[in-house]
Protein backbone atom coordinates (compact mmCIF):
# COMPACT_ATOMS: atom_id res chain seq x y z
CA UNK A 1 0.00 0.00 0.00
CA UNK A 2 1.22 3.67 -0.90
CA UNK A 3 2.01 5.67 2.40
CA UNK A 4 -0.06 8.77 1.71
CA UNK A 5 2.37 12.26 2.20
CA UNK A 6 -0.04 14.75 2.22
CA UNK A 7 -0.85 16.29 5.46
CA UNK A 8 1.78 14.65 7.44
CA UNK A 9 5.20 15.49 9.07
CA UNK A 10 8.87 14.99 7.87
CA UNK A 11 11.75 15.80 10.10
CA UNK A 12 14.84 16.46 8.11
CA UNK A 13 18.64 16.81 8.62
CA UNK A 14 21.19 19.15 7.27
CA UNK A 15 18.14 20.59 5.35
CA UNK A 16 19.74 23.66 4.45
CA UNK A 17 21.67 23.27 1.53
CA UNK A 18 22.34 20.30 -1.12
CA UNK A 19 20.24 16.85 -0.57
CA UNK A 20 18.34 17.99 2.61
CA UNK A 21 16.85 20.39 0.88
CA UNK A 22 16.20 19.00 -2.19
CA UNK A 23 14.19 16.80 -0.03
CA UNK A 24 11.95 18.85 1.71
CA UNK A 25 11.27 20.68 -1.56
CA UNK A 26 10.04 17.18 -2.98
CA UNK A 27 8.25 16.69 0.27
CA UNK A 28 6.74 19.91 0.96
CA UNK A 29 5.65 19.15 -3.03
CA UNK A 30 3.62 16.21 -1.98
CA UNK A 31 2.14 18.25 1.09
CA UNK A 32 4.23 17.86 3.63
CA UNK A 33 4.78 19.61 6.81
CA UNK A 34 8.26 20.43 7.14
CA UNK A 35 10.71 20.16 10.40
CA UNK A 36 14.05 21.27 9.17
CA UNK A 37 17.36 21.03 11.56
CA UNK A 38 20.83 22.14 10.35
CA UNK A 39 23.68 23.27 11.94
CA UNK A 40 24.06 26.03 9.55
CA UNK A 41 21.69 28.48 10.84
CA UNK A 42 22.07 31.29 7.70
CA UNK A 43 21.05 28.55 5.34
CA UNK A 44 18.15 27.36 7.61
CA UNK A 45 16.34 30.77 7.84
CA UNK A 46 17.33 31.42 3.80
CA UNK A 47 15.03 27.93 3.50
CA UNK A 48 12.71 29.26 6.23
CA UNK A 49 12.03 32.05 4.67
CA UNK A 50 11.46 30.81 0.72
CA UNK A 51 8.91 28.25 2.10
CA UNK A 52 6.90 30.75 4.16
CA UNK A 53 6.89 32.95 1.18
CA UNK A 54 5.49 30.02 -0.47
CA UNK A 55 3.08 28.83 2.34
CA UNK A 56 4.80 25.76 3.08
CA UNK A 57 4.13 24.47 6.89
CA UNK A 58 7.90 24.66 8.04
CA UNK A 59 9.74 24.95 11.50
CA UNK A 60 13.04 24.78 11.71
CA UNK A 61 15.71 24.63 14.58
CA UNK A 62 19.55 24.81 14.27
CA UNK A 63 21.12 21.56 15.53
CA UNK A 64 24.14 20.01 15.78
CA UNK A 65 22.93 16.06 15.36
CA UNK A 66 25.53 15.02 17.47
CA UNK A 67 24.33 16.84 20.47
CA UNK A 68 21.93 14.14 21.92
CA UNK A 69 19.76 16.29 24.17
CA UNK A 70 19.46 19.33 21.74
CA UNK A 71 18.28 16.43 18.79
CA UNK A 72 15.46 15.50 21.71
CA UNK A 73 14.20 18.62 22.05
CA UNK A 74 14.45 19.40 18.31
CA UNK A 75 12.03 16.12 18.45
CA UNK A 76 9.71 17.70 20.80
CA UNK A 77 9.54 20.95 19.22
CA UNK A 78 8.68 19.27 16.09
CA UNK A 79 5.91 17.35 18.15
CA UNK A 80 4.78 20.55 19.81
CA UNK A 81 4.63 22.37 16.36
CA UNK A 82 2.79 19.83 13.85
CA UNK A 83 1.15 17.43 16.47
CA UNK A 84 3.18 14.30 15.69
CA UNK A 85 6.10 13.03 13.50
CA UNK A 86 5.85 10.69 10.54
CA UNK A 87 8.92 10.66 8.15
CA UNK A 88 12.56 11.27 9.23
CA UNK A 89 15.27 11.44 6.73
CA UNK A 90 18.63 10.81 8.55
CA UNK A 91 20.37 13.24 5.91
CA UNK A 92 23.39 15.23 7.54
CA UNK A 93 27.21 14.21 6.74
CA UNK A 94 30.57 15.22 6.41
CA UNK A 95 33.50 14.54 4.34
CA UNK A 96 37.03 14.27 5.40
CA UNK A 97 38.88 12.96 2.24
CA UNK A 98 42.86 11.63 3.18
CA UNK A 99 44.68 8.08 3.28
CA UNK A 100 43.48 6.62 6.77
CA UNK A 101 47.29 6.58 8.06
CA UNK A 102 47.22 10.63 7.49
CA UNK A 103 44.26 10.77 9.53
CA UNK A 104 43.70 11.66 13.02
CA UNK A 105 41.77 10.60 16.07
CA UNK A 106 39.83 14.09 15.46
CA UNK A 107 38.76 12.88 12.01
CA UNK A 108 37.72 9.98 12.95
CA UNK A 109 35.80 11.54 15.48
CA UNK A 110 34.43 13.96 14.08
CA UNK A 111 33.16 12.31 11.12
CA UNK A 112 31.92 9.73 12.69
CA UNK A 113 30.49 11.41 15.13
CA UNK A 114 28.08 13.24 12.42
CA UNK A 115 27.40 10.64 9.38
CA UNK A 116 26.89 7.86 12.07
CA UNK A 117 26.49 9.15 15.61
CA UNK A 118 23.48 11.24 14.02
CA UNK A 119 21.65 8.88 12.20
CA UNK A 120 21.71 6.82 15.72
CA UNK A 121 20.36 10.32 17.55
CA UNK A 122 17.89 10.42 14.85
CA UNK A 123 16.46 6.92 15.21
CA UNK A 124 16.89 7.56 19.33
CA UNK A 125 14.82 10.80 19.09
CA UNK A 126 12.43 10.57 16.63
CA UNK A 127 11.36 6.76 15.59
CA UNK A 128 9.45 6.56 18.78
CA UNK A 129 7.25 9.66 18.57
CA UNK A 130 6.75 8.32 14.59
CA UNK A 131 5.57 5.05 16.25
CA UNK A 132 3.51 7.23 19.06
CA UNK A 133 1.58 7.79 15.91
CA UNK A 134 0.16 4.98 15.13
CA UNK A 135 -0.37 6.21 12.01
CA UNK A 136 2.82 4.63 10.34
CA UNK A 137 5.81 6.20 8.92
CA UNK A 138 9.06 6.19 7.17
CA UNK A 139 13.04 6.77 7.94
CA UNK A 140 15.07 7.67 5.15
CA UNK A 141 19.13 7.35 5.93
CA UNK A 142 21.58 8.99 3.77
CA UNK A 143 24.10 7.03 3.27
CA UNK A 144 26.34 7.00 -0.21
CA UNK A 145 27.46 5.41 -2.90
CA UNK A 146 31.24 5.07 -0.48
CA UNK A 147 28.89 3.16 1.45
CA UNK A 148 28.87 0.29 -1.46
CA UNK A 149 32.34 0.44 -2.75
CA UNK A 150 35.52 1.63 -1.11
CA UNK A 151 38.89 3.51 -2.69
CA UNK A 152 41.82 5.08 -1.68
CA UNK A 153 41.63 8.11 0.23
CA UNK A 154 38.27 7.64 1.37
CA UNK A 155 38.54 5.44 4.35
CA UNK A 156 37.45 7.32 6.95
CA UNK A 157 33.97 8.66 5.30
CA UNK A 158 33.94 4.70 3.48
CA UNK A 159 33.61 3.61 7.10
CA UNK A 160 31.14 5.95 8.04
CA UNK A 161 28.74 5.06 4.82
CA UNK A 162 28.88 1.41 4.91
CA UNK A 163 27.70 1.82 8.93
CA UNK A 164 24.37 3.91 7.76
CA UNK A 165 24.06 1.22 4.66
CA UNK A 166 24.74 -1.81 7.04
CA UNK A 167 22.42 -0.01 10.11
CA UNK A 168 19.50 0.57 7.66
CA UNK A 169 19.70 -3.15 6.35
CA UNK A 170 19.07 -4.24 10.05
CA UNK A 171 16.34 -1.53 10.61
CA UNK A 172 14.58 -2.75 7.79
CA UNK A 173 14.61 -6.25 9.24
CA UNK A 174 13.60 -4.93 12.70
CA UNK A 175 10.67 -3.11 11.55
CA UNK A 176 9.56 -5.39 8.77
CA UNK A 177 6.25 -6.15 10.75
CA UNK A 178 5.29 -2.31 11.47
CA UNK A 179 3.77 0.21 9.20
CA UNK A 180 7.11 1.94 8.93
CA UNK A 181 9.19 1.94 6.08
CA UNK A 182 12.88 2.59 5.70
CA UNK A 183 14.92 3.35 2.88
CA UNK A 184 18.53 4.02 2.18
CA UNK A 185 19.66 6.66 -0.20
CA UNK A 186 23.25 5.85 -1.85
CA UNK A 187 24.23 9.17 -4.06
CA UNK A 188 27.54 9.22 -6.12
CA UNK A 189 28.83 12.43 -6.69
CA UNK A 190 26.38 15.47 -6.65
CA UNK A 191 27.17 18.44 -6.36
CA UNK A 192 26.45 20.12 -2.70
CA UNK A 193 28.93 21.51 -0.19
CA UNK A 194 29.98 18.02 1.56
CA UNK A 195 33.15 18.92 0.32
CA UNK A 196 33.25 22.19 2.58
CA UNK A 197 32.27 20.99 5.79
CA UNK A 198 35.36 22.16 7.44
CA UNK A 199 33.95 25.33 7.38
CA UNK A 200 31.15 23.85 9.71
CA UNK A 201 34.12 21.88 11.72
CA UNK A 202 33.66 22.01 15.54
CA UNK A 203 36.87 23.80 17.20
CA UNK A 204 36.85 20.81 19.55
CA UNK A 205 37.67 18.26 16.85
CA UNK A 206 39.91 20.81 15.25
CA UNK A 207 42.80 19.04 13.23
CA UNK A 208 46.07 21.41 13.63
CA UNK A 209 47.96 18.51 12.49
CA UNK A 210 46.44 18.34 8.94
CA UNK A 211 48.12 15.98 6.71
CA UNK A 212 48.99 17.11 3.09
CA UNK A 213 47.84 14.23 1.41
CA UNK A 214 44.59 14.71 2.92
CA UNK A 215 44.48 18.22 1.71
CA UNK A 216 45.19 17.31 -1.69
CA UNK A 217 42.75 14.33 -1.58
CA UNK A 218 39.93 17.17 -0.54
CA UNK A 219 40.97 19.40 -3.32
CA UNK A 220 40.54 16.35 -5.83
CA UNK A 221 37.38 15.76 -4.67
CA UNK A 222 36.43 19.46 -4.98
CA UNK A 223 37.05 19.60 -9.03
CA UNK A 224 35.27 16.68 -9.22
CA UNK A 225 32.30 18.17 -7.18
CA UNK A 226 32.51 21.25 -9.37
CA UNK A 227 31.91 18.44 -12.73
CA UNK A 228 29.03 16.90 -10.56
CA UNK A 229 25.13 17.45 -11.01
CA UNK A 230 23.31 19.37 -8.53
CA UNK A 231 20.74 17.63 -6.71
CA UNK A 232 17.67 18.98 -8.64
CA UNK A 233 18.90 18.37 -11.80
CA UNK A 234 19.41 15.12 -10.76
CA UNK A 235 16.09 14.21 -8.89
CA UNK A 236 17.55 13.89 -5.75
CA UNK A 237 14.46 15.21 -4.04
CA UNK A 238 11.85 13.36 -6.28
CA UNK A 239 13.77 9.63 -6.10
CA UNK A 240 13.60 10.06 -2.14
CA UNK A 241 9.82 11.16 -2.31
CA UNK A 242 8.75 7.95 -4.49
CA UNK A 243 10.65 5.92 -2.27
CA UNK A 244 9.02 7.00 0.70
CA UNK A 245 5.50 6.42 -1.41
CA UNK A 246 6.29 3.25 -2.73
CA UNK A 247 8.16 1.48 0.32
CA UNK A 248 11.87 0.82 -1.93
CA UNK A 249 14.61 0.22 0.30
CA UNK A 250 17.45 0.65 -1.81
CA UNK A 251 17.07 4.59 -3.67
CA UNK A 252 20.12 4.89 -5.78
CA UNK A 253 20.65 8.15 -8.21
CA UNK A 254 23.67 7.30 -10.59
CA UNK A 255 22.62 4.23 -12.67
CA UNK A 256 26.24 4.57 -14.34
CA UNK A 257 27.42 2.98 -10.93
CA UNK A 258 26.24 -0.05 -11.24
CA UNK A 259 29.36 -1.25 -13.01
CA UNK A 260 31.84 -1.04 -9.79
CA UNK A 261 29.01 -2.58 -7.54
CA UNK A 262 28.79 -5.39 -9.74
CA UNK A 263 32.97 -5.46 -9.96
CA UNK A 264 32.92 -5.63 -5.77
CA UNK A 265 29.97 -7.88 -5.58
CA UNK A 266 31.75 -10.43 -7.93
CA UNK A 267 34.87 -10.72 -6.29
CA UNK A 268 32.88 -11.27 -3.26
CA UNK A 269 31.31 -14.20 -4.51
CA UNK A 270 33.77 -15.80 -5.99
CA UNK A 271 35.81 -15.56 -2.35
CA UNK A 272 32.65 -17.73 -1.16
CA UNK A 273 33.22 -20.56 -3.21
CA UNK A 274 30.30 -23.13 -3.82
CA UNK A 275 28.87 -23.78 -0.87
CA UNK A 276 28.59 -27.97 0.21
CA UNK A 277 25.79 -30.26 1.33
CA UNK A 278 26.83 -29.94 5.03
CA UNK A 279 27.48 -25.91 4.38
CA UNK A 280 23.79 -25.56 3.51
CA UNK A 281 22.58 -27.91 6.79
CA UNK A 282 24.74 -25.97 8.81
CA UNK A 283 23.28 -22.42 7.04
CA UNK A 284 19.58 -24.25 8.09
CA UNK A 285 20.41 -25.06 11.91
CA UNK A 286 21.87 -22.12 12.42
CA UNK A 287 18.94 -19.32 11.07
CA UNK A 288 16.03 -22.36 12.49
CA UNK A 289 17.91 -21.23 15.98
CA UNK A 290 17.83 -17.59 15.32
CA UNK A 291 14.33 -17.43 14.16
CA UNK A 292 12.42 -16.44 17.09
CA UNK A 293 9.47 -18.86 18.54
CA UNK A 294 6.14 -18.73 17.66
Amino acid sequence: MAFEMAGRVAFITGAGSGLGKAMAEALAGEGMKIFAVDVDGPALAALKEAFQARNVPIETAELDVTDRDAFEAAAEACVAAFGGVHVLCNNAGVYRGGPLDAMTYADWDWILGVNVGGVVNGLQAVLPRIKATGEGGHIVNTASMAGLTAGAGMGVYNASKFAVVGLSEALRADLAETDIGVSVLCPAMVDTDIVRSERIRPEALADPGSDAAAEDQIGRMRRAMAASIPPARIGIGELVAEGIREGRFWLLSHPEMRLPVEARQAELLEAFGTPREEDLARLETLMGAMTPEA
